[in-house]
């Protein structure tokens, strides 16, 4: 069975029109334009619609071509493949993860306290800054370690805060983590001496 794209359909008609003889009336222009609109109209969702959508075409008596979607008396079947879409790729942003972050040179700096300072304080607590560049991105983290032991978990803040440290000497760094753990920039190590005030027993 002989297929039809729409528009050969349609340039058929207005090729039909121009022998019929409602050529030579007066509202000609205005009777094609009204036709061509609901042919439009009636052929969009045949065309939307699947494969094995019939159009049925006729003329009555007067010579004007007919469209159905039944079957009438001396029509033709008409068999219109449905229009071919195609999909147009979207781009999408690409949020910048901490993983994209890793080819970044990153420098973790320990800013206080200097090294080898001495830290005199009777609860044992010493307070380290740390200045990180460029700024982390999300997903990044620091984790100190005091004495080479990872001190609490990995945190966002430049600020650590050490607590109950014994007398004597200490060593203390921070690596720059990124969301899987791994180590993508260490600091150097500094070496703080704690004093604490001793208890002496009242005799």
């Amino acid at each position: 069975m002989q297929k039809f794209h729409p528009k050969t359909i349609y340039n058929r008609i207005m090729r039909n029109l121009r022998y019929m003889d409602i050529r030579h009336n007066k509202f000609n222009s205005l009777f094609i334009g009204i036709l061509t609109i609901l042919i439009s109209l009636s052929l969009a969702p045949q065309v939307q619609a699947s494969t094995t959508d019939k159009v049925y075409v006729s003329r009555n008596e007067q010579g004007v071509v007919i469209y159905s979607d039944h079957p009438i008396k001396g029509a033709k079947e008409l068999v219109i493949n449905k229009s071919n879409t195609s999909t147009v790729p979207v781009k999408t942003a690409t949020l910048k993860t901490a993983q994209n972050a890793i080819s970044e040179k990153y420098q973790v700096e320990i800013i206080q306290p200097i090294d080898n300072a001495t830290v005199r304080d009777n609860t044992g607590s010493v307070h380290v800054s740390v200045r990180v560049s460029p700024l982390l991105n999300p997903g990044l983290s620091m984790q100190l370690y005091l004495d080479n032991v990872p001190y609490e978990k990995p945190q966002i803040h430049s600020t650590f805060k050490l607590i109950n440290l014994d007398r004597g000497e200490h060593q203390v760094k921070v690596h720059l983590l990124n969301v899987k753990g791994k180590v993508i920039a260490s600091s150097g190590i500094i070496t703080v001496y704690m004093h604490r005030a001793s208890l002496k027993r009242a005799n």
